[in-house]
């Protein structure tokens, strides 16, 4: 009996941080869950509620026209930023990675200049 005893021991041990990761999970999503009635506004006033991260202020009606180049300087932003974000491990393995991975980092840089300067002529980037 005495060695079933220890192996379960051991088991239990080695479960311990997995324990220990949900209980600091569940205290951790609790608390961003009730934190916001604790520290929410009191006192609201206009100035508090206005709308301030889209640029305008809201409108009455949701099927209202609105001006699209918004989000298609907001979409060209995030493709631009995501081909640059493959310059980091590029940049890390540059050693090791030889004339095949430099040129093909060329060529991708070529095709992202390409395409920069295609949205650049064709006015996408002009907020008149």
């Amino acid at each position: 009996m005495r060695p079933k005893v220890r192996i379960m021991n051991l088991l239990l041990q080695d479960y311990l941080p997995v324990v220990i990761f949900i209980g600091v999970s569940v205290v951790i999503g609790l608390a961003l869950l009730i934190s916001p009635f604790i520290v929410a506004y009191s006192s609201p006033d206009p100035e508090k509620l206005s709308a301030y991260e889209c640029g305008f202020n809201a409108f009455d009606d949701a099927r209202m026209t609105f001006d699209v180049r918004f989000y298609l300087v907001s979409i060209l932003f995030i493709i631009f930023d995501l081909e640059v974000a493959f310059l980091f491990p590029w940049a890390i393995s540059f050693g090791g990675l030889g004339d095949l991975g430099f040129w093909s980092m060329m060529i991708f840089l070529g095709v992202l200049t390409v395409g920069f300067i295609y949205e650049w002529r064709k006015g996408a980037l002009e907020w008149d």
